[in-house]
């Protein structure tokens, strides 16, 4: 896990607030919101962050298999192609 800068903590928060009420945003990730604090690395901004995304934020959490790993068991004992 990677920290943000301070370079890149304002550049998203920017984004972010700049698309704030005006059009959708999609963020993928495998930290809960509740753990990007550490990443962000900053409260203040980790804050205004977590507040644009998660405020009438319509959350998905898949589950299941890696779809690599799925994939990468249909390769397996493959023969090479020709």
């Amino acid at each position: 896990m990677e920290v943000l800068n301070a370079a890149q903590r304002r550049d998203l928060l920017e984004v972010l607030e700049d698309r704030y009420g005006n059009t959708s945003t999609i963020i993928a990730s495998q930290l809960e919101p509740k753990d990007w604090h550490p990443v962000i690395n900053d409260e203040t901004i980790a804050d205004a962050v977590c507040d644009r995304l998660v405020h009438n934020a319509h959350k998905l959490k898949l589950v299941g298999e890696s779809i690599r790993k799925l994939k990468a068991d249909l390769t397996k004992g493959s023969k090479p192609a020709k």
